[in-house]
């Protein structure tokens, strides 16, 4: 043991040690155990000797300690995707989880059947109800929605009736929770009764889609459950009679009622109560008013399901007779949709709260103004093209609206849905940028071909010229001019004073063709941009139902911009100067008017668009298709429809015919005023076109593929040029 003595420290103090007391008897470190051994060195404290017996069960215990101690943080340092995670788990610890998780998946359902089925969407009608739509004089125009009535009152209603539907469509109601098993046994094996309760019906036609699906079919015995455990049964039976569809466009008990029998429900015999009980299997198929004697059987098999429940004796049930229709149409001739009604309606509706009442709104629509709009554009040349026509007050109230030909034929939208170029008329957006920038419409802008970069309009018949003045160069819808303005403005501020404006329509930034029109929008869209113009007010929003007067704190909070006097001025200059002397004189009235014509490549759309006295109104011809039309320009067809339209809503005579005065050298030439060589003159209404150039007269028609042409070779009949690619 003398190999240990050095090791072997005692418990006497020593001058080495920092506190000068007794440090503890034990061993040395390590480090220490190289000292000498002090012979002197004498120590009474006892050593540990080795045990002649060692425990070797106490050093087990300890060792399966320490390995308990590395197994358990090794599980630990564990994920829960890692397999170790749940080996061995005690069925305490699986129970535990199994209640958390159950806990968690109630508490989610909870939260959806929350959000998802809400109980007060059942105390709501399954389809929007009635709309009847006035124009502002009064006058019915349209009327849409299902035919809904108020919800009926089970304690005020005689049992029968609440018997007659409870025997045919679930027997169990009153004993069920929301789920029957029986019921659908019998409902399969015999073929009535019904495989749905009462209550899996409500939560289907208020809750949930009309799918086929397994699915829609657990969320339909989930949303039962749901019901069933916060309402009374009769509570669900209310709210299931008060929103069925029971054909006709009649939802709920009490508009059937009225509708076949015009009594009240609470006063219904058992016998119509049976025959409205047995339509809810299929209404349309049953509905008595065209199928008489299918619901009679429906109704005889509903009384055998009285009479095998109780709830009627077979003598009473023989005694019943066949119950008399009694229905009472009212304004069956009233148009379901117009083309202004269908955009009207979801307006209107977004306002609406959810309630079983009919409603009767009062339009911006003037009865008269859209008699008119269809009269015209019922007698424009239209050769099979479609058209759209929208005309509004100065605030953006509209006024007329026609969509289409024919709205019986195609009841899709043209003036508020079909997205089209617009052309020439969106550069009164680039002109009202330059004129913004400090351009003045006497300043020049060279009109030259564009010989230089990729993109190189052309001007329509080839007409050039060294420098234009931007009046002119609007008048004449210089194609050249507009797209040398355009980037000399830049197409920042030309996108900015269009969504200024009101556009919403998508418009590449640096795009050169914008300039002629090339970002499709809406008619609708582009008028109201018109009409902020008009009103130098902008922008201006189209409604369809009056607005009350702006409070201070809406004056306040909404932003209108408006133009200077002098830039409002002088765009006006311009669209007279398009319609009096340009492009658009196919439009001119004997009043201030303003417009501008738009025709895109190869004669796809045709517009004009313009204002005069408190009207704006927009004009579109054009293919549903997006096929060139036989040279249709935005100053043949729409100017005239506008122009038409124009004088019979503002009450217009014709113009004067000018006053022949004597001409001071009768014999002397004939000097030509305003018409320039290769210019062209409308002639009547019928599309027909008199150009004049160094050689002769031509005479054209829209439509007509030859022309006719009287020059030095004398009278000659030759073929139409075909239309140009870059018409203004």
């Amino acid at each position: 043991m003398a190999l240990f003595d050095r090791f072997w420290k005692g418990s006497k103090g020593s001058a080495d040690s920092d506190d000068g007391g007794d440090a503890p008897a034990g061993y040395y470190p390590l480090y220490e155990s190289m000292r000498p051994i002090d012979p002197d060195d004498e120590d009474d404290a006892p050593r540990p000797r080795a045990s002649a017996t060692p425990d070797f069960d106490a050093w087990d215990a300890k060792l399966a300690g320490i390995d308990e101690a590395l197994e358990v943080e090794e599980r630990r340092r564990l994920r829960w995707w890692q397999q170790g995670y749940w080996r061995d788990r005690s069925k305490l610890w699986w129970a535990g989880r199994g209640i958390i998780a159950g806990l968690a998946l109630f508490v989610v359902l909870i939260g959806w059947l929350t959000v998802t089925a809400p109980l007060s969407k059942s105390l709501e009608p399954i389809a929007p109800p009635q709309v009847t739509l006035l124009s502002r004089d009064g006058t019915p125009i349209a009327r849409q929605g299902a035919v809904v009535e108020a919800p009926v009152k089970l304690a005020d209603l005689p049992p029968h009736v609440s018997q007659a539907f409870i025997a045919i469509e679930d027997r169990r109601f009153y004993t069920h929770w929301g789920i029957d098993p029986r019921g659908i046994a019998r409902a399969v094996w015999t073929g009535y009764g019904g495989g749905s309760t009462i209550t899996q019906q409500l939560a289907k036609f208020t809750f949930l889609t009309p799918e086929q699906s397994l699915s829609r079919k657990a969320r339909e015995a989930l949303i039962a459950f749901w019901l069933e455990a916060w309402l009374t049964k009769d509570e669900i039976l209310e709210r299931y009679l008060s929103n069925a569809y029971f054909g006709d466009n009649q939802y709920g008990l009490r508009a059937a009622s009225l509708h076949y029998f015009y009594r009240q429900p609470e006063n219904l015999k058992p016998e119509q109560a049976a025959m409205l009980a047995g339509l809810l299997q299929a209404p349309s198929r049953y509905a008595p008013t065209r199928h008489y004697d299918r619901a009679k059987k429906r109704m005889d098999l509903v009384i055998g399901a009285m009479v095998e429940e109780g709830y009627l004796t077979e003598a009473a049930a023989r005694a019943l007779p066949d119950p008399r229709l009694d229905v009472r149409r009212r304004d069956d001739n009233l148009p379901t949709g117009t083309y202004f009604a269908d955009w009207a309606l979801p307006l209107a509706r977004e306002g609406m709260d959810a309630s079983y009442s009919r409603a009767v709104l009062t339009t911006t629509l003037d009865s008269r103004l859209q008699a008119l709009a269809s009269r015209v554009v019922a007698r424009a040349p239209l050769r099979g093209a479609q058209v759209a026509l929208v005309a509004m007050r100065r605030n953006g109230e509209v006024v007329a609206m026609v969509g289409g030909r024919d709205y019986a034929t195609s009841s899709f939208n043209r003036a508020t849905q079909a997205r089209r170029q617009p052309g020439s008329t969106f550069k009164t957006f680039v002109y009202l940028a330059a004129l913004e920038a400090g351009w003045e419409p006497d300043d020049t802008i060279p009109n030259t071909e564009i010989t230089q970069g990729s993109y190189r309009p052309k001007n329509a018949a080839g007409r050039y010229s060294d420098q234009i003045t931007l009046e002119d160069a609007f008048a004449s819808s210089s194609n050249v001019a507009a797209v040398r303005l355009f980037q000399a403005v830049g197409s920042d501020k030309v996108i900015a004073k269009a969504r200024a404006l009101g556009i919403t329509a998508e418009m590449a930034e640096g795009d050169p063709s914008l300039a002629l029109g090339t970002s499709a929008m809406t008619l609708i869209e582009l008028t109201a941009a018109y009409a902020g113009i008009a009103a130098n007010q902008f922008p201006v929003e189209p409604h369809a139902f009056a607005r009350g007067e702006q409070g201070w704190w809406e004056w306040l909070t909404t932003r209108k911009d408006s133009f200077s006097r002098g830039e409002h001025e002088d765009i006006e200059t311009m669209l007279r100067a398009a319609i009096n002397r340009g492009t658009g004189r196919g439009a001119v009235l004997p009043i201030a008017n303003y417009g501008k014509t738009g025709t895109t490549q190869d004669y796809r759309d045709a517009l004009f668009v313009g204002y005069a006295g408190d009207l704006v109104v927009g004009v579109w011809i054009g293919n549903d298709d997006n096929a060139p039309m036989q040279r249709v320009t935005g100053g043949s067809t729409p100017a005239r429809i506008w122009r038409d339209f124009m004088a019979g809503a503002l009450k217009l005579e014709a113009a004067p015919r000018p006053k022949v005065t004597a001409s001071p050298d009768p014999q002397g030439p004939v000097q030509p005023l305003d018409i320039a060589q290769g210019a062209e003159i409308p002639v009547g209404e019928n599309g027909a076109r008199l150009r004049i150039d160094g050689g002769g007269v031509t005479l054209s028609q829209e439509g007509v593929p030859v022309e006719v042409r009287l020059g030095e070779e004398g009278l000659v009949v030759q073929p139409a040029p075909s239309p140009s690619a870059t018409p203004p």
